[in-house]
């Protein structure tokens, strides 16, 4: 304690501490200077209440501006010392596998550094998922020091809050946009208008009003799952045929099928990522859950019904995909299409996205990735307009285009 004395005392006297409080410790001294919001943030935190101080977290290693890189990188494993509760929830849930499904994507490693080491692009919100040591250590090293606590995707640093963390706007950094547009959706549903008029007080706070937080993490879980998962693929195949055909073309696209229709190494990739249910039990916990949570503002039966709806528009989905995905197979087949070296396991390969080299292909992968996921995620969010306009017209459209473009390179060829 002397030696810490000591050094508080220089900090003040060259400048890059504030005069403290009695109360202060060195640390919250010198940052009040530096960097006051984290110190007013962790102020306000539960963490300070309790005495959670800088050095729980970041040790006590870092004590001048000349050793801030021996300041301790707070990690998901230094939450779990207290909150082991929460972290065993959370590594049950899909948002632990975030950095592992980003990360198996094909093309991926393609993206600039800016965009992948500089958390701008996939990774600034699939940071979230939980990370080894060895990955922590490599970010660190290349200068990544935000993203591997994975818990303060939620609740922000440095105060931790479980009010913020707990309201829909929490979610809405990473889920919009082109390929999972829920926060559009839900905050343009009659469930996020109820919402947000309780909270400008319109309506009473008490009135049934779901948030995200309400379906996806009840009671305070941290684990989220849903039955369909984010592709809207799952095993086993359905009873009707042509939705059965269809949903095996889509998997082949995926690259989980081969061309030949039997499984392929990628199938381990889903399994590890949890990014599809694999067995009808599986994803009947998850729907059965869903309308045990429902049921709490509507009754059974309207529960069943409108996600049988939402199922159904699946279907319809499928079906429009599945066509456009053999129309560009049929390219391959007939040699007017080459197959790039990185579809190692489909042609298409629609995980390839923006990578794939051709118009046609980039079509498909649009049509797959932004207006076949607005056309179910739409319906289960209960906001038509998405699953409609941005979603099912989308695809019919996209079809159409696709269709023509494989006319016009038949024709060209002769």
């Amino acid at each position: 304690m002397r030696e810490l004395a000591i050094l508080y005392l220089a900090a003040v006297l060259v400048g890059w501490g504030a005069p403290a409080t009695a109360a202060e410790t060195p640390c919250e001294a010198c940052h009040r200077s530096h960097t006051p919001g984290i110190v007013t943030d962790w102020e306000m935190s539960a963490h300070a209440a309790n005495d959670v101080t800088c050095s729980v977290c970041h040790g006590d290693e870092h004590m001048s501006p000349e050793d801030t890189d021996q300041a301790r990188l707070a990690t998901w494993k230094t939450c779990e010392g207290c909150h082991a509760e929460q972290v065993e929830q959370f590594k049950a849930g899909k948002h632990s596998l975030a950095w592992t499904s980003a990360n198996a994507m094909p093309t991926t490693h393609w993206q600039p550094m800016a965009l992948l080491e500089g958390q701008k692009g996939c990774t600034g919100c699939h940071k979230i998922g939980l990370k080894s040591e060895k990955e922590i250590q490599d970010l660190r090293d290349k200068g990544v020091k935000y993203g591997s606590a994975s818990c303060d995707s939620c609740h922000t640093r440095h105060l931790f809050s479980t009010e913020e963390a707990s309201e829909p706007e929490a979610c809405r950094t990473c889920h919009m946009g082109i390929d999972h547009p829920q926060w559009e959706m839900y905050e343009s549903s009659k469930h996020g208008v109820r919402y947000l008029l309780s909270q400008k007080g319109v309506l009473a706070d008490t009135v049934s009003a779901p948030k995200c937080q309400t379906c996806h993490l009840p009671d305070g879980t941290h684990e989220n799952d849903t039955a369909w998962g984010f592709l809207a693929v799952r095993l086993p195949m359905p009873e009707d045929e042509q939705w059965a055909e269809d949903r095996a073309t889509v998997l082949q696209g995926l690259g989980v099928l081969g061309p030949d229709g039997k499984p392929t190494d990628r199938l381990e990739v889903v399994k590890q990522a949890r990014v599809a249910k694999l067995t009808e039990e599986a994803w009947q916990e998850k729907r059965t859950e869903m309308i045990n949570i429902c049921s709490g503002c509507h009754s059974e039966e309207m529960v069943k019904t409108e996600l049988q709806k939402g199922d159904d528009m699946i279907r319809e989905a499928d079906h429009l995909m599945a066509e456009a995905i053999r129309v560009v197979a049929s390219l391959y087949d007939e040699g007017l299409l080459e197959k790039p070296d990185h579809y190692a396991y489909a042609h298409p390969d629609l995980l390839a996205f923006h990578d794939a080299p051709t118009v046609v292909e980039n079509k498909l992968f649009l049509m797959f990735l932004k207006h076949r996921m607005r056309t179910f995620q739409g319906a289960f969010h209960m906001n038509p307009d998405y699953t409609l306009w941005y979603g099912w017209s989308e695809m019919v459209r996209d079809l159409q285009e696709i269709r023509r473009l494989a006319a016009e390179m038949r024709e060209k060829k002769g």
